[in-house]
Formats: structure tokens, sequence, C-alpha cells
């Protein structure tokens, strides 16, 4: 048995935003005009190329009135008054749209009726539910509130309870993967018989979210390795060109760093089925600014505790160049120098070279300078933090919603975008020994770190999840 649900209800009350987000499925048309689906389409949740799930978009009651006037005339088994009205719509062209809101629930479909519980109860709705409490159907109710008014959720509460198994509150165009699961989960107390195959469903929904993290956290990984031990190099044709040269090659390779990271960002968003919809960011969102700008290492840079942590594990892995009492205050690599043109001037002289340069492994020996792998370990944690805080959007924007507003506080005002704030020693042990073996990639320490930090990282993005 494939387990299929027909979202209904009257037109306009979200009925599509629900099944969008329940799917994950951005192609749902959604419209603020009432009437805009007139015919059922099905949306199959495949995962690994099997249909797990089918939910069905299906235009609003048209006619309830007139529907149920003619249901409550019916006799007989709720399948035989079920059919015997779908006949009866099917011979009225007026019952069109209703015929089709009645095809998929004849032939078994579950029902979750929508219901926008910003408003007050109509007439309409009572004969909406009346309908459906006598087709005798496994049926749950959805209070889609789509504004914060709430005074209307008493009453609806009260009259749903009268005709429905199930009652939930969903904001659909904010729904979290938490939420959606735990929708689905009240999904098997409709009824007896969908216990066991909603149970089936949602464990494997799970365990796809599983391999979702897993995968996530194997991207971050790959990232971390191709950018930390990332050497480019450029010949010296005269030793006045010494720093256009340097200038150009530090250019060229924060360009690199950049591509590696918006490749990774893709992948990780492609976990998530945002296919149609063309995403953006929050306007606020630290991920706007470049990788290495000095607000991004200030908020996603080494903290003080993790910076004496490290010191204490291995002071060379923090980098030679970095000035000790600024980034002991949270502040990070470019802060301490002022900006990448800091660190740049700094190539001036062969004297200040050795000190600054460090920062990003820049080396010059006789014509050639070369930068890379990084000296820094800091820019782990930079390219981690911005990994994570990508991962959050992602997994947290849900499909149902249209609009480029954030859902999500002001974030660099909570400070809460440093997800490695909170590492332990041990797992910043894991980070050293990563970034120590990171330009040995093929090596078997580095292998076996890369495991390691993978492991922190899936439990990372497992916390970010599950606060939400």
């Amino acid at each position: 048995m494939l387990a299929e649900i027909a979202i209904i209800g009257h037109p306009n009350e979200g009925k599509s935003s629900v099944l969008s987000t329940l799917a994950e499925d951005d192609s749902v048309r959604i419209s603020p005009y009432p009437g805009e689906t007139t015919v059922c389409r099905s949306f199959p949740v495949l995962i690994d190329n099997r249909e797990i799930i089918r939910f069905v978009d299906t235009p609003g009651f048209q006619n309830p009135a007139k529907i149920l006037a003619k249901l409550k005339t019916l006799e007989g088994s709720s399948e035989a008054r079920l059919q015997e009205l779908l006949n009866y719509c099917r011979s009225i062209d007026e019952l069109a749209e209703d015929y089709e809101l009645l095809k998929p629930i004849t032939r078994g479909a579950a029902i979750i009726y929508v219901v926008n519980g910003a408003r007050p109860i109509r007439t309409v709705d009572r004969d909406e539910m009346e309908i459906i409490r006598l087709i005798g159907k496994p049926r749950m109710a959805v209070i889609n509130s789509k504004q914060a008014d709430d005074r209307y959720l008493p009453q609806w509460k009260d009259e749903l309870a009268r005709h429905f198994n199930s009652i939930r509150l969903f904001n659909a165009h904010h729904a979290t993967y938490s939420e959606r699961i735990g929708l689905l989960e009240a999904l098997k107390s409709i009824d007896q018989d969908w216990q066991q195959i909603m149970s089936e469903v949602v464990e494997t929904i799970k365990k796809d979210w599983d391999n979702r993290t897993r995968t996530t956290a194997h991207i971050i990984g790959s990232l971390l390795t191709e950018s930390l031990s990332l050497k480019m190099s450029s010949q010296i044709n005269k030793r006045a060109d010494e720093q256009r040269v340097s200038t150009r090659l530090t250019e060229n390779y924060t360009k690199k760093i950049s591509g590696l990271e918006k490749s990774a960002h893709a992948q990780i968003r492609a976990q998530f089925n945002h296919n149609l919809y063309d995403y953006r960011l929050p306007a606020y969102s630290i991920l706007h600014e470049e990788i290495f700008s000095e607000k991004t290492w200030q908020f996603l840079g080494l903290s003080k505790r993790q910076f004496m942590l490290l010191g204490g594990i291995g002071g060379g892995a923090i980098g030679a160049g970095v000035d000790v009492a600024a980034l002991g205050h949270g502040l990070g690599l470019f802060t301490a120098l002022g900006t990448i043109g800091g660190a740049l001037g700094a190539l001036g002289t062969r004297k200040n070279l050795d000190y600054q340069a460090s920062l990003l492994g820049i080396r010059i020996s006789g014509p050639q300078v070369s930068i890379g792998p990084a000296g820094s370990i800091a820019l782990l944690f930079v390219l981690t933090n911005r990994a994570l805080h990508f991962y959050k959007h992602m997994a947290n924007w849900s499909h149902g919603r249209r609009d480029h507003e954030s859902p999500l506080n002001s974030l660099e005002e909570t400070g809460s975008v440093n997800y490695t704030s909170g590492w332990s020693a041990s797992e910043l042990k894991v980070a050293h020994d990563f970034f120590k073996t990171v330009d040995r990639p093929e090596s078997e320490k580095h292998q076996a770190a890369a495991a390691k930090l993978e492991k922190i990282l899936i439990g990372s993005l497992e916390n970010i999840s599950s606060v939400n």
C-alpha cells in the first residue's frame, strides 16, 4: 500500500504551501489568487528512486453546500456513498472541480484539511468539515497560521475537534525539518490502518535526512582539505616586480578559495531539493561578506577560548603571524593585520615577510613566489562556520515559502554564527591534527583525522537541525 494524502480545503487557504513543504517540492504552484488549482496534481516523494508517499494538490471546495445536501441523502456504506457522490459530481458541469477533489479520496487517500487560522469560521467552513466527516476517511486538520493573529485559534480548534481525528498547527512558510517530521508523525494516529505505513514513511525520511547530514559533512571536509592544501606559485622576472606578482597571486588564491566554497555550497544546497525557486540569502547574512574580509574573520574566526586551547595543543597551528592580543579577543586574521591589503603591504620588505606572510603561507624563494598551503588554522574555522551557516539556511528554508525575508533573526547580533565556538578540547585537537596533515591529503594520518573531523561536523549539523 502506497500512502497517498489529499490536501484539501477552501481556495486560498494555504493548501499548496503545506503540500510544497511536506513534499519538499518547490515546483508546486503557489498563487495569492483563489481558484488557481482546478485539477488534481500528484507530488510523489522519492527516496533512492522509490516512491514512499504521494501528496495530491486538489482544487478547493467550490459548492460545499450543494455537495453536503446531496451527501446527506445517500445511504449505504461509506464507500458506496462516496462513489455515488463522485458520480453525482461528475454528471454536473458546475461540480467539475469538486469532482476532481473527490477522486483521490475515492481511491483511498487520507485527508489533510487546511484552514487559515487568521480569520473567523464561516458557514462554508462548517459545510466542508461536515462533508469530510461524513465521508469517513482518515483525516487530519491543519491550521495554517499565515499571520501572527491568533485570536481565532480557540474557535477553530473547538470546531475542528468535532470533525477530525487530529488537529495540528503548522506554519507552512516557516516550518523546519523537525516540524515537518512532527506533522508526518501525527498522521500515524489518524487511523489504525495507517500507523504502520506512516511509521515506515517517517523512518525512511529520517534515514534520508541522516544521509544528507553525512553527505554534507563530507562536502565540508572536502572543502577544507582542498582549500587548506591549496598551493599556487608565480615567477618573478624582476626584483621590482616582487610585490606586484605577490599581490596578483594572492588575489588569484583568494578567488580560488571563494570558488571552492561556492562549489561546496552548491552541493549542500542540492541536498535539499531547492530546485526551481530562486532562493537568496537574507540581505544581512554574514555569508554576503567575502571570506577574507575583516567582518568574516571577526565573527567566524578563532575565539579567545579556542586560541588558548589550540596554543596548548600546538601553537604552530595557529599561525606565526597572528597578533596574539587581537586574536585573543575573538578577532581574526585580517583584523590583526587591518585588511588583506595590510597583509600584502608586509611583502614590501624581506624583513617583514617571514613574520606576516606565514598567515597565508606566502613564500618567496629566488625567482618564484608561492602561496599555500594555508599558514593559519583560523581559515579552517572560518570556512567551517560559513558552511554550517549556509547549511542552516538551506535545511530550514521551507519549500512552501516564496518571499526573501528570512525567518531567522539577525544572527550577527546574537553571535550564533560561530558554530564551532563550543567545540571541546578534544574536538579542537582533531581540527589541529587535520590542519597539520592537510598538505599530505593522501597520508594515513590525514585520512584518519579527516574521518574524525567529519564525525564532529555531523554532530554540529545535527545540533543545528535539532534546535530549529
